[in-house]
Parts: C-alpha cells; structure tokens; sequence
C-alpha cells in the first residue's frame, strides 16, 4: 500500500509541472469544494420564497437571489454537484461500452467486427440528439440525475468505440502481440498486460471528452424544456433566469453564475484531457521532455 501510495504521489508531482493541470486541478477543486458545500446548505432547493425575491449580490447573499426566492449561491452548490456526477456517470458507463466493443471488434476481426463496427456506425448517423431528447421527453418526470447520466452514457459510446477499436487493430500488428500468441498467452492477458498501456491514455482522454458533451447535453436539454426542470443542475438554472427574463430584468447575476460556471467546467475539463493524455502516452512525454 506504501509503494502503491508513493508511485501515485509521484504521479501527481509530475502532473503539477504541467500548468495546464494546475490550471484544471485548481478548478477541479474549487468545483469539489462548492459540491460539498450543498450538504450544509440552509436552504432546500426544491423550495422557492426562501428569501426575498431579486436581490443583487450582498452578504448574506453572495451571489444574490431568483425571482422565485432562492440563494443564487446555495442553488449552485446543488446545481454543479449534480451536473458533475451526471457527467461522471454518463463518462463511465460510455467508457465501458466503447473499451467492450472497440477491444473486441479490434482483437476477434471477421464477423465480429463487421458486426460491431455496423453497430458503431449507426450510432454515429442516426440523429442522436432528437432520440435522447425523445427519450428525456418520454421519461422526464421520472428522469434523475442517475438516469440522465446513464441515458447520456449510453448513447455517447460510438465515436470513441472506433478510436479504441483503430488503436487494437494497430497493437494487434505489433511483434509483442505474435510473440505474446506464440508464448501461449491468454486473450485477457494480452490485453490487461500488453494492450492496456497503451488504451489508458485514449480511456482518460475519451473519459474527460464525453464528461464535456454530457454536461453540454444536459444543458442543452434543460434550456429545451425536456429534463425534470425541479432538480437543480446548471442547464436548470439556466433555463430558469432565461424563463424568468432575467436578463432583460437586469438580473445579471443569476444569467451569469451558471454561465460562468458552465465555462470553468468546459476549460478546465479540456485542460485536464490534454495534460493526463500527454502524460500517459510515452511519445508525447519524450517531446516534451526533449523540449524543455
């Protein structure tokens, strides 16, 4: 466990030389803190009138309030844990359909991949978005935020399912792959043992990107009308002050902070994916260390 905690520290150290995840783990812990904050929160978030109605920025209300009487600050606690852990789920679950697919398609060939490369490629040409939104329509007062992260996940797959599957089909060219066939080796150990180190940059990588498009699409799908629009998330925040007129008010401040926010994430998100991927991939590590 020692060993296991000092290899994993000095990964971190490393990473902390790259200012762009110093940028994004600065954020990322910003957005952490704010999430946890939400368990102390004062006010309930599904209530409204809670506080006096329209209020600018001003102690106590650092943030200031909504037309319908909420703390614009306590409601973001609530609104960015929730899109964070929609994005989280819908990464993961996208994650292991697309490193299922894409590893057996690019390891087994034949009918196998045709198969599931057929599969792939519908995904990617059928209209996506009006089925997820067909779908968020049908189930939207059921639909939480587990829900929605795992509809996001599991139509969110494809793209990355053929970068995994290209990336196998390459390492199964490779002299290490015979070597490891002709030694009698396992089909899982070729893969966890051989392969894995060279899929867990794309994994990351694809992992922060489809986090990105999740939060995007449930943005998106708040400001449309079709998600559950009690449960606080940054797209509901935003579709509440744009229904509320809040900006032809004058309520900048409560169009601004789930605008803002939104922005931290997305920067941050993509910062992340550049710096991890650069890491982990060994070639990009020697230019950079050439480099410097």
């Amino acid at each position: 466990m020692q060993v296991r905690w000092g290899e994993m520290m000095k990964t971190f150290r490393e990473l902390l030389k790259d200012n762009r995840f110093k940028v994004s783990f600065v954020i990322f812990l910003l957005l952490v803190v704010l999430s946890f904050l939400s368990f102390f929160s004062p006010y309930n978030p599904y209530r409204w009138n809670v506080v006096e109605r329209n209020l600018p920025p001003h102690w106590p209300h650092i943030l200031g309030t909504t037309s319908m009487g909420q703390d614009v600050f306590w409601l973001l606690t609530f609104a960015v844990r929730n899109s964070l852990i929609a994005s989280l789920i819908a990464g993961l679950v996208s994650r292991v359909i697309a490193v299922l697919i894409g590893i057996i398609a690019g390891f087994k060939g034949g009918a196998a991949d045709r198969i599931l490369t057929f599969l792939s490629d519908s995904f990617l040409v059928i209209p996506l978005f009006v089925i997820i939104v067909l779908f968020a329509m049908i189930a939207k007062a059921r639909m939480g935020i587990a829900s929605l992260g795992l509809l996001l996940g599991v139509f969110g797959w494809a793209w990355d399912a053929r970068v995994v599957r290209s990336q196998v089909l390459s390492l199964r060219e490779q002299d290490f792959t015979y070597t490891s066939v002709l030694s009698g080796a396992s089909t899982s150990s070729i893969i966890f043992k051989d392969y894995m180190p060279y899929l867990i940059p794309l994994i990351f990588a694809t992992l922060i990107g489809n986090m990105s498009w999740a939060i995007g699409m449930e943005i998106t799908l708040a400001i449309l009308g079709v998600f559950n629009l009690e449960t606080p998330t940054l797209g509901t925040m935003l579709q509440w002050s744009i229904s509320s007129q809040a900006l032809l008010l004058g309520y900048w401040w409560w169009v601004l902070t789930p605008v803002l926010f939104s922005i931290l994430i997305f920067v941050a998100l993509y910062l992340m994916s550049l710096s991890i991927s650069e890491y982990l991939d060994p070639r990009m590590r020697i230019q950079r260390i050439g480099k410097a």
